[in-house]
């Protein structure tokens, strides 16, 4: 999986609420960019509906490889959570994986209700959760970003202001004895919006990625 690649993950937080016989399910979702924000998730929901039979979590979320190619792997985890073997954990994992999303995380909490409803009810329920609450948040396509440092002196910071502001990027200042900005933008379009600040400045400008 390339670093360049676009790809899909939730707007933001979404939930979904509803009831099969008598048991209530909760479905949450929300964005992740590592495993520690996801599972840090999943403790907060665990947290908040400590009461519950069960809290059922699933994620996918974007490591980088760690190889010499760099890019990223996609780590996946589900968990049962006390539900019968395959039952809830996979199947809320499935719906993320077929809505093609990443850096994402779902926490389904069902309250039993008194009435078992067998592992196929159970992964409809379980499906149905992460759906509803995925359609809830909306999904969006994120493009990955770079960000690096620049620092010149005043004499080249009209110059390189000028050119990131003409650039689709994000631009913070800091103004000392010289002046640095910190720029983030695509990955695709960092390297030549680097090389362009190199030549505008005939290289005095600094840039640390």
């Amino acid at each position: 999986m390339s670093e360049r690649e676009t790809y899909r993950t939730v707007a933001g937080r979404g939930e979904a609420a509803f009831e099969i016989r008598g048991s209530e399910f909760i479905g949450h979702v929300r964005p992740a960019n590592t495993v520690e924000d996801a599972e840090a998730f999943v403790d907060e929901m665990n947290e908040a509906y400590d009461d519950a039979t069960h809290n059922v979590p699933a994620y996918r979320v974007r490591v980088e490889s760690g190889g010499p190619g760099g890019g990223y792997l996609l780590r996946e985890y589900e968990s049962d959570d006390g539900e019968p073997s395959g039952s809830s954990g996979k199947p809320a994992l499935n719906v993320l994986q077929q809505r093609d999303v990443q850096n994402v995380v779902a926490v389904v909490t069902r309250y039993y209700g008194g009435t078992k409803l067998g592992v196929g009810g159970l992964a409809r329920a379980y499906s149905r959760g992460v759906k509803e609450a995925v359609d809830d948040a909306d999904v969006v396509e994120v493009r990955p970003q770079a960000t690096f440092d620049v620092t010149v002196d005043y004499d080249d910071s009209g110059t390189v202001r000028g050119i990131l502001e003409s650039a689709d990027c994000e631009v913070e200042a800091e103004y000392g004895e010289r002046v640095s900005f910190a720029v983030t933008t695509d990955v695709d379009a960092a390297a030549d919006l680097r090389d362009r600040l190199r030549s505008a400045t005939s290289g005095r400008v600094e840039i640390e990625e």
